[in-house]
């Protein structure tokens, strides 16, 4: 299919995980062939939220003339992919990329994760040798990031919010009043920047109630360890993005600053190289125009190394 923009669209199509149904679509310019390393998005974990994420950036990124095919899969639990009622973790979700990347996409990629999902990144460049570098836009605070949660208290959250009252919450979650709150809380810079497109993509994604297992597995917590030692053995190139006005929604880092925060990524990257762009915690999104002109550089230039 393509679009009115001259984006061909593959429609969605399935591969199998651990025998659960996985959703992608495949974007590529219409009239020329596409060309460049292919980016691999990753999308964030939320109420809603699914590859449905990446529709601004994808849309901006080939109307500035790039032919990278993309590959904007959902994550097990969220959009068009099965939702089995699970506790879900980085592993998981590595994994599940894993098979994504060998058995879809066969050929080397740029990651690009946004925020709180680093650390199903970082699970997969592990495993995974098809990854020739690493966009991390909006990443979560040092102090988060490097911080190990408690298995117990990780444990006694997932059982509160798989209850009854969990079920509850999330119907009251779903609900405009709150998304938008929480929106211009803890995600956008500017109030103005919560409209309509946003809220509508949220409440389509949220519309099936199983979603909220993959929420829930995220507020419990199941991603938060200390990754310092991961991220110090990451050789791929990386380049962090960060908003101006980043903010953290963990209480560990509500003292840190941008400027902050993009010093102790890049004093521990080995190959880092980062940058500060409006906005705040949703910068594909919020600030897409800005971001696709920050990392196009980046990508050209791995381009030039592969070539």
């Amino acid at each position: 299919m393509v679009n009115s923009l001259n984006i061909r669209i593959s429609p969605t199509q399935f591969y199998t995980w651990n025998n659960y149904s996985c959703a992608y679509e495949i974007h590529e310019p219409a009239n020329s062939a596409s060309d460049g390393i292919p980016l691999l998005l990753i999308h964030p974990i939320g109420v809603g939220l699914s590859r449905q994420f990446w529709q601004r950036f994808r849309r901006q990124w080939y109307q500035t003339g790039r032919k990278n095919p993309i590959y904007n899969p959902d994550l097990l639990g969220c959009g068009e992919s099965d939702m089995p009622h699970v506790a879900y973790t980085p592993q998981d979700w590595a994994q599940q990329l894993h098979t994504f990347l060998l058995t879809v996409v066969k050929k080397p990629v740029v990651i690009v994760v946004q925020g709180a999902l680093l650390p199903v990144a970082i699970e997969l460049v592990q495993q995974q040798s098809l990854i020739l570098g690493m966009i991390l836009a909006g990443p979560p605070s040092w102090p988060v990031i490097t911080k190990n949660a408690s298995p117990l208290q990780q444990k006694i959250a997932w059982n509160i919010f798989d209850s009854p009252f969990g079920k509850g919450f999330y119907r009251y979650a779903r609900t405009e009043k709150f998304l938008r709150s929480f929106s211009i809380r803890q995600l956008f810079g500017s109030e103005n920047a919560v409209d309509k497109e946003w809220l509508n993509m949220l409440f389509a994604g949220a519309k099936n109630l199983e979603s909220r297992h993959a929420v829930f597995s995220f507020l419990a917590g199941f991603w938060r360890q200390n990754y310092s030692s991961y991220l110090a053995c990451i050789n791929q190139p990386t380049l962090i993005v960060v908003g101006e006005t980043a903010s953290s929604i963990s209480k560990e880092g509500k003292q840190e600053t941008p400027d902050e925060r993009l010093a102790d990524y890049l004093g521990c990257l080995p190959q880092a190289t980062g940058i500060k762009i409006p906005g705040r915690n949703v910068l594909p999104y919020e600030s897409t125009g800005e971001f696709v002109e920050a990392i196009a550089p980046f990508i050209t230039q791995l381009e030039a190394v592969k070539s």
